[in-house]
């Protein structure tokens, strides 16, 4: 478990210094603005759909490293899917990191995103975990309004 907890650290001290994704984009058909009131993680998630494709997926905002790093990860494993399958990772990642179980991630459907799964241990900060995909997830329905963990 130490080994889990290290790689844990280490990939979020790496995806927070050197985000993937991180740039606004300006041919974007879907746009969608998150913010976390309990910390103050505010990002924008601009998507380009061809289609039921997301073929392009940034973020842009500032926000503590989990934050930093889980829409970092989240672009890297949406880029490419269906909305569909997107919608199915989602779920996926939401239920890891909110399970009460100390159980293993699912680690063929989630990829590197299971490196995420210690922060079930740190309730306040499943909210800064999932605030890139709760605003993935308004991005995809095109719902105007600012997403909010609260």
């Amino acid at each position: 478990m130490a080994d889990l907890r290290e790689l844990y650290q280490e990939v979020i001290l790496d995806h927070n210094r050197r985000p993937h994704n991180f740039r606004a984009l300006e041919d974007a058909n879907r746009k969608a603005e998150g913010y976390n009131p309990l910390c103050g993680d505010r990002l924008s998630v601009f998507l380009r759909l061809d289609g039921d494709v997301l073929t392009e997926v940034t973020f842009l905002g500032s926000g503590c490293a989990i934050s930093k790093a889980s829409a970092s990860l989240m672009t890297d494993a949406v880029k490419g899917k269906s909305v569909e399958d997107a919608k199915r990772l989602f779920d996926a990642f939401h239920r890891m990191v909110t399970a009460d179980t100390a159980g293993e991630p699912d680690v063929s459907t989630l990829g590197k995103l299971a490196v995420l799964s210690g922060v079930r241990e740190f309730p306040a900060r499943v909210k800064c975990a999932s605030l890139a995909w709760h605003t993935l997830k308004a991005a995809l329905a095109a719902d105007p309004e600012p997403v909010s963990t609260e």
